[in-house]
């Protein structure tokens, strides 16, 4: 009796101006670039793993002033539009976005050059969340390993290399993390880091609240600061990918939710690896004067 074949990994890929996409993404990027942002609308940025759930939690929350029912309304996922999003025959993120009720929360993993114009003409505000290469790597390669629609990262010693080469699905964390830090004082941008909201979620909770013009009190802060701690989200269906199919995201592999620490890198580097990001970092990252904790 033949075996039957292993499941192939969906990982069409393409590059889009040195930047690697889903082939999806790129098949549909004429309606991506086109799309009309709003004045009112508030896109939350990131690269990959980097916050990007937390975030958008902690500014649903804040929305629903602390609101737990009111954030179960539906999964994170479905709550604020991915604008590069594309599975056919689905809607794309650009049609649910335009079928989303102003004021709109969107969310995009793209870099600054490839964003759709309208988002700078149109003055809207912008929360942008770095997270340190180290563990943003760690991260990336444990996502990868149970996510069924990106490439195989191989062994870790390869996907070291992959990754710092910037080949990786949105492509490189230097140019993404340089060039949002280059103009987040050109544009109303919150330029936020995954580890001061790692060592201090209610100053950073009520730095977003402030920037999104709303007043919490103390009761409400508190809530927020509890219900997005990295524990209560990890228990959550509606946050913790749950309810994805294992043929998409395969969480017996790794979980969506894994470790939500800093410092996690120190379990994965060997020392020549370590040396070597460093002195990349060094000379990737020279005349820039963003700053990253590397453990806390």
């Amino acid at each position: 009796m033949a075996l039957a074949p292993e499941p192939v990994k969906q990982t069409q890929m393409q590059e889009l101006e040195g930047v690697l996409l889903q082939a999806a993404t790129v098949d549909n990027w004429d309606q991506i670039q086109s799309f009309e942002a709003k004045p009112d609308d508030l896109l939350i940025c990131t690269y990959p793993k980097s916050g990007t759930t937390w975030i958008q939690e902690i500014v649903d929350m804040i929305e629903q002033n602390g609101d737990v029912e009111k954030c179960q309304r539906a999964l994170i996922q479905h709550r604020h539009p991915f604008l590069e999003w594309a599975r056919p025959p689905q809607p794309s993120g650009v049609e649910r976005a335009q079928a989303t009720p102003s004021p709109r929360i969107l969310r995009t993993h793209l870099p600054t050059r490839l964003l759709p114009p309208s988002f700078w003409k149109s003055n809207c505000k912008f929360i942008y969340v770095a997270r340190n290469i180290k563990d943003c790597m760690v991260s990336y390669y444990h996502f990868q390993r149970m996510n069924k629609v990106l490439p195989d990262p191989g062994p870790w010693e390869e996907y070291f290399e992959t990754f710092i080469n910037g080949k990786v699905a949105w492509g490189s964390w230097f140019d993404h993390v340089k060039g949002w830090w280059a103009v987040k004082d050109r544009y109303q941008i919150l330029f936020l880091f995954y580890e001061d909201i790692k060592k201090d979620p209610k100053h950073e909770i009520q730095k977003v609240a402030q920037f999104m013009g709303k007043h919490l009190d103390e009761k409400v802060l508190e809530k927020i600061v509890q219900e997005t701690s990295f524990e209560k989200m990890k228990d959550n269906p509606m946050i913790n990918r749950s309810t994805v199919p294992k043929s998409i995201m395969d969480q017996s592999i790794s979980p969506f939710m894994r470790k939500g620490t800093v410092g996690d890198w120190k379990n994965h580097f060997t020392a020549a690896q370590n040396d070597r990001l460093d002195e990349l970092y060094r000379k990737k990252m020279e005349g820039s004067s963003i700053n990253f904790c590397l453990e806390l």
